[in-house]
């Protein structure tokens, strides 16, 4: 069995956290992810409480990412020898502090040449991942565990009361979406919620989307890329198109909206994408694929053709990162869409929250605030902009400002 060689200082002691069960897929629409223990049983009361989250209209991607919360938890309270239902304060306070300090797997980099965690890429200026968790990991870590005891405390399956400290109603999730006509009002983090960083907008710049696009090498990637950066779709959503949902002559695209359900939303594509996507379909046809209006539009060119998953796409984007020096994301192509669209003057705030498919209009304001290289630049300018010089005067007289002053403008 696989363990975490980091150890927590608990006074003398040290604690070592197993790496046993894991989360996997049931294939059931009912329950489509459950976490098992290390003798591949079912962890009851956590497929207890992911059904109950699927009942209530979440996501197989939502119940994915609450699983694995909970196998962490569960986890470590295997190392502290204590059962589900009588955990205490003492122990979500001394979990908080593990996930602080210990090894994070998904942070391992298996390049020698890879940039230092946390350094800043000159480029993009966007930093790289930090070791360890983030602030913001824990505080969904410890939402998810909230919510766990939460329905177990209202069924009678589990403690009397929840043993996470309640983050209060004017917590940072509330004030994200609060109307703008209303004041902020001071409140405190709710106990063990780490402080997290006001993110500003991530927007590319132009010279690197320029060799981001100079990189690609097929018409499918350019097709691709085009279609991410002017319809601001997800990349869940932008592979799974079909067919049927690409309308060129309507200037569109339809694509299944995070969190709807797969309600299909309009968004719009430019026409160079729609261009470059008639010339990877007619590739597809040349090799013998012609996808049926039911069928994904994205496939593969290596191999057998199959659909294209997120996996080799984020390997495309890793290999052309290297290339050019940068550390985009697909996600920085929608930040980078939706700052232009805000920036533009022929075009509301209303409008670009219309076409990023925001909720809340306060989401889309945050794009309003000034990105950091624009306020070095603008105050660059104003160090080195040239004063201009006295006015002379001639003889004794005063000042036109101090006479103006005493009497007023005429």
């Amino acid at each position: 069995m696989a363990q975490d060689s980091r150890r927590l200082d608990k006074g003398q002691s040290g604690l070592v956290v197993a790496r046993a069960g894991r989360v996997v897929a049931t294939g059931d629409a009912m329950l489509p992810w459950q976490v098992v223990d290390g003798s591949g049983a079912p962890v009851v009361p956590v497929s207890e409480f992911l059904l109950e989250l699927v009942a209530c209209g979440n996501t197989a991607a939502s119940c994915r990412s609450y699983a694995y919360d909970l196998l962490r938890w569960f986890r470590f309270l295997a190392a502290v020898e204590v059962p589900w239902n009588r955990a205490q304060r003492t122990e979500v306070r001394d979990f908080v502090l593990w996930l602080r300090v210990c090894h994070n797997p998904a942070r391992d980099r298996r390049r020698q040449e890879a940039p230092a965690p946390g350094s800043v890429n000159a480029r993009t200026g966007k930093p790289y991942l930090r070791e360890g968790y983030a602030p913001s990991t824990i505080n969904h870590a410890l939402s998810v565990v909230s919510a766990f005891y939460d329905h177990h405390v209202r069924a009678g399956h589990g403690p009397v009361v929840s043993p996470v400290p309640s983050q209060g109603r004017h917590g940072r999730r509330f004030e994200a979406h609060h109307s703008p006509l209303e004041p902020f009002r001071l409140h405190r983090r709710g106990a063990y919620r780490q402080k997290q960083s006001d993110p500003e907008p991530r927007a590319v710049p132009d010279d690197v989307i320029e060799d981001l696009f100079a990189a690609l090498g097929c018409n499918r990637d350019r097709a691709l890329f085009s279609m991410f950066l002017s319809s601001g779709a997800r990349a869940a959503e932008m592979l799974g198109m079909t067919i049927g949902d690409v309308h060129p002559g309507e200037g569109r695209i339809y694509v299944q909206s995070k969190g709807l359900g797969g309600v299909k939303q309009a968004c719009p594509a430019s026409p160079e994408a729609f261009s470059w996507l008639t010339l990877y379909l007619g590739e597809l046809a040349q090799e013998g694929l012609r996808p049926e209006p039911h069928e994904p539009v994205w496939w593969t060119r290596r191999g057998l053709l199959r659909p294209l998953t997120y996996t080799a796409l984020r390997a495309v984007l890793n290999r052309i990162n290297t290339r050019i020096g940068a550390n985009l994301c697909l996600h920085d192509l929608r930040h980078t869409l939706c700052q232009r669209l805000v920036d533009d003057p022929g075009l509301s705030l209303v409008d670009a929250q219309q076409v990023m498919r925001h909720r809340r209009i306060t989401t889309t304001s945050g794009y309003l605030r000034p990105r950091t290289d624009e306020v070095i630049a603008k105050v660059h300018e104003y160090y080195t902009r040239p004063k201009p010089p006295p006015r002379p005067l001639t003889g004794w007289s005063y000042d036109p400002d101090d006479l103006a002053d005493v009497f007023g403008s005429a």
